[in-house]
């Protein structure tokens, strides 16, 4: 006899969180009107809109990157040590607004509050408590006796991890005696507008971090900025290929941390629930929207049947709805254009031959919502085991003997991570040493710590971010 549980709604309350009509630019310390035309930012689980935003043209972008100029000036000849206190400000002030900045990622961006309450924020002060306490120990970091700051960094950031990705960019730049141009994506820029009160709240100097909003052209007015030492992206492969070429032949330093078709490997000795769980994290957290996403499950031919059983069972229990329900596994899909790519690519899959399958689940009328999704009978030729689908979506396919697993895991352009499932030490070690990923876990997946690099190969870019490693890109 099985028992199902019903539960209850759970939701957060909004009421923490004031979001104002508008905002402007964070340029100088200050909030000012940018010049180009505003575009609005929306709940993407109900498409409601969330507040006006302030487009950055070249001339705003200018005018951060000078104030920023300006800063550095002073921000670099201060004492390591000072500069670290006003990271341990940030970081306080970031654990003591933490729901807060939950739930207002969770509106804006669309995942669960659970995610954005338990994974997100407090990692993001985990990043700055991390890079303050380096703050005055720069000289025994392993890149020389007195490493220097390479002055204005220009930071172009992604949606999946809006708050995430701000703290990875802008801790260690301020460590290192940096400034700090950043620019959010277009549809989740409110925590890093409310980023911007924290550092006004902290008494941070005037033009040390200044934020730009805006699209596309935004950011290119921004890595392309003459004035401008450092770039650090995170997103497509293909915009990062863009700003390696418009950057190429500069003085600018680079980092580049780009898409990910990770492979997650259970071999038939692994613990099938652990890896049950290990697969689902990996493709379902924060609705497929991660880089490092282990969106192809490679499982020995011997216990395939036997995970895709236990592993559909587990797909039938996520709950699938409101953001700010505590009980929600699967939130809303970020934008109507991310869940248009999500959706032709899986249509691609099933023309080419691949079994669809989705636990039965009611979508929400509004917004944008895409059912957790797996592909049986794939190949290596098909899209969705080549292609980057940033959802929902996992494509399963099958390996006999481990030098297979490790060719069809390293048979991708990209290289970013990719997972292990064995009770065998000596084989998470043979088959980690051979996989060509940035990022190797094993018995786990998604796992993050600031005092960890992450970073890719291949087409997954170059640089890492996190750990002693993360400062080098911001020290001459």
């Amino acid at each position: 006899m099985s028992t199902t549980f019903d539960y209850a709604p759970a939701p957060e309350s909004r009421s923490i969180v004031h979001i104002r009509p508008s905002y402007g630019l964070f340029i100088g310390g200050e909030f000012v009107d940018g010049r180009g035309q505003g575009f609005k930012t929306i709940n993407p689980a109900n498409e409601d809109v969330l507040a006006e935003i302030s487009e950055a043209t070249e001339a705003d972008v200018d005018a951060a990157v000078t104030a920023a100029r300006k800063a550095f000036r002073s921000w670099s000849r201060i004492s390591g040590a000072e500069r670290g206190k006003y990271l341990f400000r940030i970081a306080r002030i970031i654990a003591e607004r933490s729901r807060e900045l939950a739930v207002l990622e969770s509106i804006d961006n669309g995942k669960p509050i659970k995610e954005s309450r338990d994974v997100d924020v407090p990692t993001v002060a985990a990043h700055f408590f991390y890079y303050a306490g380096w703050a005055d120990k720069l000289e025994h970091a392993g890149f020389g006796p007195d490493p220097r700051p390479l002055g204005v960094a220009g930071q172009v950031i992604p949606w999946n991890f809006p708050l995430l990705m701000l703290a990875w960019k802008i801790a260690p730049a301020l460590a290192t005696g940096n400034t700090v141009v950043l620019k959010p994506a277009e549809t989740t820029p409110l925590t890093a507008l409310l980023f911007a009160e924290i550092c006004q709240q902290a008494d941070l100097p005037p033009g040390v971090v200044n934020i730009v909003t805006g699209a596309g052209d935004t950011g290119r007015a921004l890595v392309t900025h003459a004035d401008v030492d450092k770039v650090a992206f995170t997103g497509s492969t293909e915009v990062g290929k863009a700003i390696a070429r418009a950057v190429a032949g500069t003085h600018k330093k680079v980092t580049l941390e780009l898409g990910g078709k990770a492979a997650n490997i259970v071999f038939d000795d692994a613990p099938i629930d652990q890896a049950v769980e290990g697969i689902v994290n990996g493709i379902f957290f924060n609705q497929g929207h991660v880089c490092c996403a282990g969106s192809r499950l490679l499982v020995q031919e011997s216990i395939a049947d036997e995970v895709l059983g236990r592993l559909k069972a587990r797909m039938a229990t996520l709950r699938v709805g409101d953001p700010l329900d505590k009980n929600t596994d699967v939130g809303a899909i970020n934008s109507a254009e991310q869940l248009a790519k999500i959706t032709e690519l899986s249509g691609v899959g099933e023309a080419e031959g691949a079994e669809r399958w989705s636990p039965a689940c009611e979508l929400p009328a509004k917004g944008f919502w895409f059912a957790p999704t797996i592909f049986t009978g794939v190949s290596q030729a098909h899209r969705i085991a080549r292609e980057e689908i940033f959802g929902p979506v996992l494509s399963v396919l099958t390996f006999r003997t481990p030098k297979e697993a490790v060719e069809k895991a390293n048979n991708t352009p990209f290289g970013l991570s990719a997972g292990i499932w064995t009770e065998k030490g000596s084989r998470i070690l043979w088959t980690a040493s051979r996989l060509r990923a940035g990022v190797v876990w094993s018995n786990t997946f998604n796992r993050f710590d600031p005092t960890s690099p992450f970073g890719g190969y291949k087409e997954s870019g170059y640089g890492r971010e996190g750990g002693r490693h993360g400062l080098e890109g911001y020290l001459q």
